[in-house]
């Protein structure tokens, strides 16, 4: 399965090539703005990654101005044309936003996650994922079939030819809370086992008994780039918002919440016991 590029990614890329050469040039935006005609809002939502189109004008005049070569030249104007494609998660306004987190899974080269009360989405079966939207409220079934379906094509990423290397704490909350009836439990549970055989997927189980630890406070997820130019980022959500962030302090925090609650897990193959044996507690109750 063929990458999709992310026009997220690209911007920012684009934003930090262009923020860098500005400031190699040692000039101001001011500067910038006025020997290239371009105003400084843009060029600062540009450097920012918050302008979402460049026309090649103002590119060309960019480049003219920063003296790049030609090579480097037709590197910005592919950029910024990938940067106006729209990814597949487009077509899911209503469950993703447009620069949501499947816009940077897609490119991600390594991915880290820990999650305290449900599967984490990328391991979830739709019978699982179903129960999970649904929960105790009214929502209708169309509604949930979107968000079944947006996770659905979310989860490629781990079966094209070349996959992120995923590893996944799941607490041991999520394995015993039931999510639709017993089947549909056992369902989920058996294809953690199946996807904990995938080369570059690795489940660790984070068991009561572990007590209190350093990420005890809600699930996140951490997410590295190819790219040296394209910083790590972080991300968590609650009921009423959703957080990225990429400053190096705060990397360094969700870093070291992860590798402790990772020190406290069980290691790949004890969880994959460990989950054989909550299957088998299922059963044995039908």
């Amino acid at each position: 399965m063929k990458p999709s590029l992310s026009p997220t990614i690209r911007r920012r890329r684009l934003a930090r090539i262009l923020r860098d050469l500005r400031e190699e040039t040692g000039q101001t935006l001011e500067m910038v703005s006025k020997k290239t005609g371009i105003p400084k809002t843009t060029l600062g939502r540009l450097e920012t990654a918050e302008l979402k189109r460049i026309s090649a004008g103002q590119l060309d005049e960019l480049a003219k101005l920063y003296e790049i070569s030609e090579e480097a030249w037709n590197s910005l104007h592919q950029l910024a044309k990938d940067a106006n494609e729209r990814g597949w998660w487009s077509k899911y306004k209503d469950v993703f936003k447009p620069s949501g987190l499947p816009s940077f899974e897609v490119e991600a080269s390594y991915i880290r996650t820990y999650e305290a009360q449900v599967i984490p989405g990328l391991l979830q079966t739709p019978q699982y994922t179903r129960a999970v939207f649904t929960g105790t409220m009214s929502v209708s079934p169309e509604k949930v079939q979107r968000h079944v379906d947006g996770r659905s094509q979310r989860q490629e990423i781990l079966e094209r030819l070349y996959p992120p290397e995923y590893v996944a704490i799941i607490d041991e909350a999520a394995l015993r809370r039931p999510a639709g009836d017993t089947s549909a439990m056992i369902e989920q549970l058996r294809h953690l086992t199946q996807m904990a055989e995938r080369p570059r997927v690795t489940i660790h189980v984070l068991p009561f008994s572990a007590g209190m630890h350093g990420a005890n406070l809600g699930g996140f997820q951490i997410m590295e780039f190819p790219e040296h130019t394209d910083p790590t980022i972080a991300y968590a959500e609650t009921p009423t918002s959703i957080l990225f962030v990429e400053e190096e302090d705060e990397i360094r925090r969700y870093d070291a919440m992860w590798r402790e609650a990772h020190s406290a897990s069980l290691t790949a193959a004890q969880s994959v016991d460990f989950i054989h044996g909550v299957i088998a507690s299922l059963e044995g109750d039908t």
